[in-house]
C-alpha cells in the first residue's frame, strides 16, 4: 500500500533542499532501508519505527523491511497557477495524485536568499498556495454542477448525493475555506472522495527555520502553529539546512551533530511520522526468520483488509489471524512464549487491528 505526500511551496522557501535531504537520507541508508527514485521528483523513504528492530532481534530475522512513504517534489507554484500560470496545470495534476500535501513555509530571515514577494511572511505564503487550490476546486465544481443537477432532477440517486456535496463544498470555498471542512457522513465519503478536491486533502505545514530555531521554533513558526490549528492541519518545525548537512554524515557523526544543536533526532523523522499520522495510518508487523516487516494500514481497518495489504488472496480467503500485542511479544520474548502464556489470540473477520499488532494470517487459496 503506497502513500504519496506532495511537497509544495513558493520559490526560495527551502522546498527542494528539504526534498533533496529526504532522498539523500534514504539513499545513504539503502543497506538497511528500502529506497528508490521512482521518477526524478519522487523519493520513497522509510517510516522510522524502532519497534521493528526489537521484533527482528527477537525473531532473529535476516531482513528488516520498514513501512514506506513516497514524497513528491511538486513543481514550484506561482500566483495564478489555478489559471495555468507558470507550471500551473502540471502543478495541480501532480497534487491530485497525492494523498496529502506538505506546505513548506519559509520561517527564517536571510538577506542572501531573496523571497519571491520581497518579504518573509509564512502565513501569506500559505494563503497564496491555498487560494490557488481553492480557485481550482471552485472551477472544477462549477463545471460539473449543471450536469449533476440535470441528472438529479431525473431521479438519479447518486447524482443527488453528489450534488448536495458539491453545493456544500462550493459554499465553503466561496467563503474562503478549504473543502476539508465539508461535513459529511460515512455513506457520503466515497462520493466526496470521487470529487477529487485539492483542498480536501490532509495538509501539513512544514516550518523551515534557521539552525538556531530548530529545537524550539521561532516567532514565525509559532504563528504557523496557530494557523494550522485553525485550518485543521498538522505542523512540524524543521531546518532544511540542518537536514541537508545531516544527510551527508555517517550515523555516529550525525548523532553528534544533532546533540551539538540540542536535537534528539533528525527533523525528517518527525516529518515522516507526522505525515504518516496525518494520513490516518498505522502499522502492524509480521515476524519470522526470513524477515521482519512493517505493514501500513488505515486506522480502523479490520483483519481481512490488513491481510490484503500483503496479498489480495489473503483477504479473499481470510480465515483468521493469530495476533500478539507488541508489548506481549517483546516482554515474553517471541511467538512461542507468547502462545504458552496465552497471549496469542485467534481473531476473526470483525477484529479491528491495533497499532503494533504482530500478526500471522491463515487463509484459503
Amino acid at each position: 500500500m503506497g502513500f504519496k505526500m506532495g511537497i509544495v511551496g513558493l520559490p526560495n522557501v527551502g522546498k527542494s533542499t528539504l526534498f533533496n535531504a529526504l532522498t539523500r537520507t534514504a539513499a545513504a541508508q539503502a543497506a538497511n532501508f528500502p529506497f528508490c527514485t521512482i521518477e526524478p521528483n519522487v523519493g520513497e523513504v522509510s517510516v522510522p519505527d524502532p519497534r521493528l528492530y526489537k521484533l527482528a532481534e527477537i525473531g532473529k530475522s535476516i531482513n528488516v523491511l520498514p513501512a514506506r512513504m513516497s514524497f513528491v517534489d511538486i513543481a514550484g507554484l506561482v500566483k495564478g497557477a489555478s489559471q495555468g500560470e507558470g507550471l500551473g496545470n502540471q502543478f495541480l495534476a501532480n497534487i491530485r495524485e497525492c494523498d496529502a500535501i506538505a506546505y513548506v513555509l519559509r520561517c527564517f530571515e536571510d538577506g542572501n536568499v531573496i523571497h519571491v514577494s520581497n518579504k518573509v511572511d509564512p502565513l501569506a505564503d500559505a494563503e497564496v498556495v491555498e487560494t490557488e487550490l481553492m480557485l481550482a476546486d471552485l472551477e472544477s465544481l462549477e463545471k460539473r454542477r449543471n450536469g449533476l443537477e440535470k441528472k438529479a432532477k431525473q431521479g438519479d440517486k447518486d447524482a443527488k448525493i453528489t450534488l448536495e456535496l458539491v453545493d456544500r463544498s462550493l459554499a465553503l470555498l466561496r467563503d474562503g475555506k478549504s473543502a476539508r471542512f465539508v461535513k459529511r457522513d460515512a455513506e457520503e465519503e466515497k462520493a466526496f472522495q470521487e470529487l477529487q478536491l485539492l483542498t480536501s486533502k490532509p495538509a501539513l505545514y512544514v516550518c523551515n527555520v534557521d539552525e538556531g530555531s530548530a529545537a524550539s521554533g521561532n516567532a514565525m513558526s509559532k504563528l504557523v502553529e496557530d494557523y494550522a490549528k485553525a485550518h485543521d492541519a498538522g505542523v512540524v518545525v524543521i531546518s532544511a539546512e540542518i537536514e541537508s548537512q545531516l544527510a551527508q554524515l555517517p550515523d555516529e557523526e550525525g548523532a553528534e551533530y544533532l546533540e551539538s544543536l540540542g536535537l534528539d533526532e533528525a527533523g525528517l523523522n518527525r516529518l515522516i511520522r507526522e505525515a504518516y499520522d496525518l494520513l490516518g495510518l498505522q502499522t502492524y508487523f509480521t515476524v519470522g526468520p526470513k524477515e521482519s516487516r512493517a505493514w501500513t494500514i488505515h486506522k480502523g481497518d479490520k483483519a481481512p483488509a490488513a491481510a490484503g495489504v500483503i496479498h489480495s488472496d489473503f483477504e479473499r480467503g481470510f480465515i483468521r489471524a493469530q495476533t500478539i500485542a507488541f508489548d506481549d511479544f517483546v516482554t515474553l520474548g517471541g511467538e512461542v512464549p507468547a502462545k504458552e502464556a496465552g497471549k496469542a489470540r485467534d481473531e476473526g473477520k470483525e477484529y479491528v487491528v491495533k497499532d503494533g499488532d504482530v500478526m500471522l494470517f491463515k487463509f484459503n487459496t
